[in-house]
C-alpha cells in the first residue's frame, strides 16, 4: 500500500515512527502541487498535526482517503488547540480520535477513539502521551479500515465545540484568579505562547511552578494578592485563593533560571507587586 504522511509538529513524530515500525513505509509529504501529489499515486494518506488545510480535491484522490489522528474526543474540541483547551478547562479526561477527513476542520466521520485520563500533566507531557496513544490506535485500526471492516460514523455536529489559537495576551497571569486556575494556565500555555506577568517594567515568564490550594500563610505579616513573599528560603505569590510557588522563571532578555538563582541576582523581587 502506497501511504503518504502529512505532519509538521512533535505530535506527528510518534505516529510516523509507528507506521514505519509496523512496516507501512510511509512517504513524508514535502511536495507542493496537486500534480506532485497525483504522481505519488497514494492509496491512503495519514495526517497528524499538519497545520494546513488540505483541499477537497486532494481528499478524493487516495482510494482509502485521508485519516486524521486528532488529539481530542471528537466532536469535542475541534480546531487548533484541543490539548491546551482540555487542560485549561480542567477536564478529567481527553483522548484521540481517528477520523476520515472531509473538507471541514475536524468534521469528518469517526473510525474509533481512545480515552486518556488527565492528571497533572503539562502540555508537552500530555501531547506526548496522546501522540503515542494515537499512534497505537492508528496501527490497530488500519488493516480493518483498508479491508472494509470498519464503517465510519457521522459525528454529532450539534455537540461540537471549537478551540482557538492562543495568543501572547492569553498567557498573562491574572493574580485575582485562583491558584488552580493559574496552575492550569502555566501547564497549558507553556512553551507557547508562554505564561507571564509584569514585574515593574519588565516581562517575567513562569516556566514551572507548584500550586498550593490552601490560603497562604506568612508568620511575619499579612500577605496580599500578587505580592511576592519569602518563607524559609522559598518564594510564594498569593492568588485570590491559594498561592503559587515559582520554580523556574525567565526575565525578559535573560535565560531561564531556577528561582533560587534568580533570587540571588534579584533580591528586590521579594516584596514586589506582580501585575
Amino acid at each position: 500500500m502506497n501511504l503518504i504522511f502529512f505532519g509538521t509538529s512533535e505530535f506527528s513524530k510518534p505516529v510516523f515512527d509507528a507506521l514505519k515500525k509496523a512496516g507501512y513505509s510511509p512517504t513524508l509529504w514535502d511536495g507542493e502541487t496537486i500534480d506532485d501529489f497525483k504522481k505519488l499515486n497514494p492509496d491512503l494518506c495519514v495526517v497528524a498535526a499538519y497545520g494546513k488545510i488540505i483541499p477537497k480535491e486532494w481528499l478524493e484522490i487516495p482510494k482509502h482517503g485521508f485519516l486524521n489522528v486528532h488529539p481530542s474526543l471528537l466532536p469535542k474540541y475541534r480546531g487548533a488547540s484541543p490539548i491546551q483547551t482540555a487542560i485549561l478547562n480542567s477536564d478529567y479526561e481527553t483522548g484521540v480520535t481517528i477520523i476520515l477527513m472531509d473538507e471541514k476542520v475536524d468534521h469528518g466521520p469517526t473510525l474509533k477513539n481512545k480515552k486518556l485520563n488527565i492528571k497533572n500533566q503539562n502540555y508537552k507531557q500530555l501531547e506526548k502521551e496522546l501522540a503515542e496513544l494515537g499512534a497505537e490506535l492508528l496501527i490497530e485500526i488500519l488493516p480493518k479500515w483498508v479491508s472494509g471492516e470498519i464503517k465510519p460514523e457521522e459525528q454529532s455536529h450539534e455537540e461540537a465545540t471549537f478551540t482557538k489559537k492562543f495568543s501572547w495576551q492569553d498567557g498573562k497571569i491574572n493574580w485575582n484568579k485562583t491558584a488552580k486556575e493559574v496552575d492550569r494556565q502555566i501547564r497549558a500555555l507553556n512553551p507557547e505562547p508562554g505564561i507571564w506577568t509584569k514585574w515593574g517594567t519588565k516581562i517575567l515568564k513562569f516556566l514551572d511552578a507548584k500550586i498550593y490550594d490552601a490560603q497562604p500563610y506568612h508568620e511575619h505579616e499579612k500577605v496580599y494578592i500578587g505580592v511576592v513573599y519569602e518563607e524559609n528560603g522559598r518564594v510564594f505569590i498569593p492568588c485570590s485563593h491559594g498561592h503559587i510557588e515559582p520554580l523556574v522563571v525567565q526575565l525578559e532578555g535573560k535565560k531561564a533560571m531556577v528561582i533560587k538563582d534568580f533570587l540571588n541576582g534579584h533580591r528586590n523581587f521579594v516584596g514586589s507587586v506582580l501585575k
